[in-house]
């Protein structure tokens, strides 16, 4: 793999001491998220409970951590952005890589590097994939073992109670995991991942008719989901349908006596009632690109994330598919298949101790 990096973070600033030369890579996939968005917030699931079906994708964010040599006049490098020389872990200002750090109690100096496929703030989960991304590297450096679901559960308290961003629970679940599920969040808290028992023809011919599109608009998920939620006592209507449209699909992908369209039939439906949650959700550049598909031979689509911009996916008949891209052929469009892995190391080096 040939590795380049847009965010690296190196923390030093040593006593006299043995240090452990070790370097880790985890590969975090991203995740396209098909129902039941928005009932993944606590603001709703605490009460009502929620549940989406999402898949993860062969797009995938890279993370390498190793300790950090101690030859460095600054104690804190954090180049994404922009570049940072701190003094301390607190002063960084990449906020999972911060918390992250805080979070795990990691005081060794440390070098951190991140490559994604695609941009962020696109709607693919990327941000969540980094935190568990990072939590997996980081865990295995120390040679601490972990579950999925423990990753998971870390990323959603590290972003939701640490960084405090009005995100739901949906792709930190996805990120770890990985795989075509239905995932369910209980009142309790409680989350139950269950995998969507497709046969393998059929799951080919449901990537077959997906098409990822992006709109050219970057956005702030946790600015429009802070709407959705200051919304959220005016639309229970909606989001209980969109909850129940989870079930729905389910049963679609799961008989194969019904037809694979009505799994694009019921997407649009999604659509129509995710884009009233908030009003930053769609805009006339977002309608008129969804229009535009739709008359070329779209059966249906959502935007995928919060909504405001990102990447827009299209379900539609392979044999109609050119004709979209032709119509659309000013954006940007992503080819892409299913993985099922979730976030896992790819490489790791044994420890090699020396002394300064």
């Amino acid at each position: 793999m040939t590795e380049t990096y847009s965010c690296e973070v190196f923390l030093s600033g040593y006593a006299s001491a043995t240090f452990e030369l070790n370097m880790v890579i985890s590969k975090t996939p991203w995740r396209i998220s098909f129902f039941g968005g928005g009932t993944d917030l606590p603001a709703w699931y605490r009460e009502h409970g929620g549940a989406v079906l999402s898949t993860t994708i062969d797009k995938y964010g890279y993370i390498t951590c190793r300790f950090l040599p101690p030859f460095f006049e600054h104690k804190n490098l954090v180049v994404w952005s922009h570049i940072e020389k701190t003094k301390s872990v607190d002063e960084i200002l990449h906020p999972s890589v911060r918390e992250t750090l805080k979070f795990l109690n990691f005081h060794d100096g440390l070098g951190i590097h991140f490559d994604g496929d695609l941009p962020a703030r696109t709607g693919l989960g990327s941000s969540s994939s980094f935190t568990v991304g990072l939590l997996n590297a980081l865990y295995a450096l120390r040679g601490q073992e972990t579950t999925k679901k423990q990753l998971a559960l870390d990323a959603i308290h590290i972003e939701q109670n640490l960084i405090r961003e009005n995100v739901g629970s949906q792709d930190q679940v996805a990120a770890a995991f990985g795989g075509l599920n239905r995932i369910t969040f209980d009142k309790s808290g409680e989350i139950d991942v269950t995998p969507i028992p497709i046969k393998p023809e059929r799951l080919e011919e449901l990537q077959n008719h997906l098409m990822l599109v992006f709109t050219g608009l970057l956005r702030s998920a946790s600015s429009v989901e802070g709407e959705k939620i200051q919304n959220m006592s005016q639309r229970v209507r909606e989001f209980t349908a969109m909850h129940e449209m989870v079930g729905e699909a389910f049963g679609i992908l799961t008989d194969e006596r019904d037809r694979l369209h009505d799994f694009g039939k019921l997407l649009h439906e999604m659509w129509q009632l995710k884009r009233t949650l908030a009003s930053s959700v769609a805009n006339d550049h977002i309608d008129g690109i969804y229009e535009e598909a739709r008359q070329t031979g779209a059966i249906g689509g959502k935007l995928l994330g919060a909504g405001g911009g990102g990447f827009m996916l299209l379900f539609a008949p392979p044999e109609v598919q050119p004709k979209i891209r032709e119509r659309l052929k000013g954006l940007m469009q992503v080819p892409f298949r299913f993985e099922s892995q979730g976030s896992h190391i790819i490489h790791q080096t044994p420890h090699s101790p020396y002394l300064v």
